[in-house]
């Protein structure tokens, strides 16, 4: 199969997950024509399995031979590799690779969601995909000469789109901004007037201890007053909140009462 037409193949299959799960199509096809030899190598053509994965797929497995590394270190070994049924099946099981990675590290592919192609070959590469040393370099290599990195970019509709809910978004958050801003208003204002009004009274208060008197007896020391005037203790009944205070401590513990007597 001439790259062209392995591209145009396995392209729309690959942008569709992209726009599905945030894996690069970039890195899909970079590693598909890395692994599978744009799609001529005997595992793609036994098993449509054009990316390497290993173990047993919805059509089973084949059982190939393979090139690992140890350190910088290549040596030949079999290894059992899944098989599926179509090239849409096996880009769907890459994608739920990436997606869930492995069960001691579900998250080991994670950073190549929504990246750029360069990071995207770095990402899977530190995951663990493959051993080779250069496994990035090749990548970004293919993306680069087969401007693979263009199937990232979005549509002109999708673009747009894109802007729109952005924009939508935006100005819900700064909706909410403005409701948040309203009520801290509100709330500093009723705390001033709170304030305000406090301050008010307080500044009465003052005038009325500053002139030593007060407007009128308090109802609560009217009996105080009175009693103190039958005893004949008391002749002007004006004075501050403090001598009112004293003049009721004393009415309660019984002294007008004794001067009454």
């Amino acid at each position: 199969m001439k790259p062209l037409e392995f591209i145009a193949r396995l392209a729309p299959i690959a942008v569709q997950d992209m726009r599905k799960y945030g894996v690069p199509a970039s890195l899909t096809l970079a590693q598909a024509i890395l692994e599978s030899n744009w799609g001529t190598s005997g595992l793609t053509q036994k098993a449509n399995n054009l990316f390497g994965i290993k173990g047993t797929g919805p059509a089973g497995s084949v059982t190939m031979q393979t090139t690992e590394y140890r350190g910088q270190t290549p040596y030949t070994t079999n290894a059992q590799f899944r098989k599926y049924n179509s090239w849409s099946e096996s880009v769907a099981d890459h994608t739920r690779l990436i997606l869930n990675g492995t069960r001691d590290k579900p998250m080991r592919y994670h950073g190549v969601l929504w990246a750029d192609y360069k990071t995207a070959a770095t990402e899977i590469w530190k995951g663990g995909y493959a051993t080779d040393p250069n496994y990035p370099k090749k990548l970004i290599s293919l993306m680069e000469q087969n401007a693979l990195h263009q199937y990232d970019v979005p549509s002109p509709e999708e673009e747009e789109g894109m802007k729109i809910e952005q924009l939508t978004a935006e100005l819900q958050k700064t909706q909410e901004q403005v409701r948040q801003l309203n009520e801290q208003y509100a709330s500093a204002l009723k705390m001033l007037t709170e304030q305000s009004n406090t301050m008010k009274q307080m500044n009465s208060r003052l005038k009325d201890i500053e002139s030593g008197k007060s407007a009128k007896v308090p109802s609560w020391a009217e009996p105080a007053i009175q009693a103190a005037q039958q005893a004949e203790v008391l002749n002007d009944p004006e004075g501050s909140f403090d001598f009112y205070r004293i003049m009721t401590v004393l009415h309660r513990v019984g002294v007008f009462n004794n001067e009454s007597k």
